[in-house]
């Protein structure tokens, strides 16, 4: 089990906090294993940071982890940023594909998958926050909602909701710095409540 994230930067702490809910048994069973009830599988569970605090890959630390204890799967959990405002916290993304750190905020690290790691890779992600050009693209689709209900459409505004406008926002807000990261105000709860929910869909299924 693979925690990404900052556990200091609340939009990016999910990783982190579902790591510290997770019943861990992999010691147990080698350890002490009458405690251990029949069926339950082997776990181990990790959140080593990132980057920027440890100077290390995830997918170096990963590798050497995956060498030594030979796991047959890695579960790996992480934030995303959404193309939508209405996914923050009421989506969860399951993939067998793997993922790639970072690559929602523009700072791509290097993949984790089966590729990279030769065993398989089952990722988790909840996205928690959205880029401004998503903001203003998705309140654009609602303006000119609002425009056609009180029968002031016309055929640009149609044409101009039909569109996918976030290249085009991201382009003027990128020269000036302004395409912000974004995350609800009650961002907090949020990922408590999230947490919690994948940390006890994860432990029931091992």
């Amino acid at each position: 089990m693979w925690g990404f994230g900052n556990i200091y930067v609340t939009p990016d702490s999910l990783g982190p906090k579902v790591i510290n809910e997770i019943d861990v048994t992999r010691h147990i069973i080698n350890y002490l294993p009458q405690y251990v009830e029949e069926g339950t599988r082997m776990v181990s569970a990790i959140a080593p940071g990132v980057l920027g605090t440890t100077g290390i890959e995830t997918v170096e630390i990963l590798k050497g982890i995956v060498d030594n204890i030979n796991p047959k799967l890695v579960i790996v959990i992480d934030a995303l940023a959404s193309r939508s405002i209405e996914r923050i916290s009421s989506t969860v993304q399951l993939s067998d594909t793997g993922i790639v750190p970072g690559a929602g905020v523009g700072n791509t690290r290097s993949e984790i998958s089966i590729k990279t790691l030769g065993i398989p890779v089952i990722a988790i992600g909840i996205p928690t926050v959205v880029e401004t050009a998503v903001l203003v693209n998705d309140c654009l689709d609602i303006f000119i909602s609002k425009l056609q209900d009180e029968a002031k459409s016309n055929e640009y505004l149609n044409k101009l909701k039909e569109e996918d406008n976030y290249e085009e926002i991201k382009e003027a807000l990128i020269p000036k710095d302004y395409n912000l990261i974004v995350t609800p105000k009650e961002i907090d709860e949020l990922i408590e409540n999230m947490k919690d929910i994948v940390a006890q869909g994860i432990n029931k299924s091992l």
